[in-house]
């Protein structure tokens, strides 16, 4: 197959392009390497069925030759990223998709939108189901991503009724592991980051507040079973082991062997207080459920974060001084709303 990776040298569009080359696909990848990094993909670039093309999906996306599938995976997804760059996040969640879903119908591909979990926002249901239609306000600063995820889900199966495109959509719960970026806001990066760096662990509200870690090849797997499925989707992809914050943060102090010093600020805005998915559906139509563990994860995750001592050091002066993680009482835009880290 020849299949085109928007986002493609982002954390997970670059193992997913990795993957696909190793089972011996064509990969065309297209990323404006805002928040992606040239460095996730740079060991593909030797590789004649890898092309990388530096687009901005939300202007244009131009690709020469034949297409087989469209993962679209393009957008802002960790909260520093998305409040920082609201009004780009709303474009590639809207004229982003509505790009790649034409060049999927020229092409009669697949396509796959990357949607997530925050779909459901802060959630009345529990655990989330696919038929759950969510509690998300509209307004308030993580709009931006979940209103361009919600809408790009909308306007997926606006082209698969309309014009018959052959889409599925994956709703991707919190995902961890390498080439994460240690500066991105999100709750396992930031504590090890925190805990490489000897540094008190940053907890909002109690840390009673709940999330389900999915390991990044797990993940990956899934998109690739939704890929090769003929399933619409909405389908959730993630791990449905739960764990409160505080757990995850003493799990990280073990095996980053130190002890445990936690700092505590007030809960973002809407920030959601539970996060599980209902894998059900991904079981019975993708035959999909997760393999690794988190203590597995993690180390795993750890292991790649203190191979980069200059970027952790970076990212811990960040939340040191407040860049990333200060309490949140901004309103949308400003970077005071890095505060919404372990939303991620």
């Amino acid at each position: 197959m020849r299949v085109l990776v928007t986002g493609g040298a982002g954390f997970i569009g670059s193992h997913l392009c990795e993957r696909l080359i190793a089972r011996g696909d064509q990969v065309v990848c297209v990323d404006d390497l805002s928040s992606g990094r040239h460095d996730n993909i740079a060991d593909l670039l030797g590789s004649d069925r890898f092309e990388f093309l530096h687009q901005d999906i939300t202007e244009r996306l131009d690709v020469e030759g034949s297409v087989d599938a469209v993962m679209h995976l393009a957008s802002p997804a960790s909260p520093p990223d998305y409040l920082r760059r609201p009004l780009e996040t709303l474009a590639v969640g809207s004229r982003g998709t509505e790009n790649a879903l034409r060049l999927a119908h020229r092409h009669g591909a697949r396509f796959v939108l990357a949607s997530t979990s925050e779909v459901y926002g802060d959630p009345a249901i529990h655990p989330q189901c696919e038929d759950y239609w969510g509690n998300v306000n509209p307004v308030g600063p993580r709009s931006v991503y979940d209103e361009a995820k919600r809408y790009a889900e909308a306007v997926t199966f606006a082209y698969r009724r309309a014009l018959g495109v052959d889409t599925g959509i994956v709703r991707i719960f919190n995902t961890y592991g390498p080439r994460m970026r240690a500066d991105d806001g999100r709750v396992v990066s930031s504590f090890l980051v925190q805990a490489l760096s000897g540094e008190p662990l940053t907890i909002y509200g109690d840390g009673s507040q709940t999330r389900s870690f999915c390991y990044v090849d797990d993940l990956v797997t899934a998109l690739l079973a939704m890929m090769e499925s003929g399933e619409a989707g909405p389908i959730n992809c993630g791990n449905p082991q739960e764990r409160t914050v505080a757990e995850l943060a003493t799990l990280v102090g073990e095996i980053a062997g130190c002890p445990v010093v936690t700092e505590h600020h007030d809960l973002p805005q809407d920030d959601p207080t539970r996060r599980r998915p209902d894998i059900a559906l991904a079981r019975t139509r993708l035959g999909w459920s997760p393999q690794i563990e988190i203590e597995d994860g993690l180390r795993r995750t750890a292991a790649w974060f203190a191979s980069r001592p200059e970027e952790v050091a970076a990212a811990a002066a960040d939340l040191r001084g407040g860049q990333l993680g200060a309490p949140h009482d901004a309103q949308p835009g400003g970077h005071d709303q890095h505060a919404a880290l372990l939303a991620g």
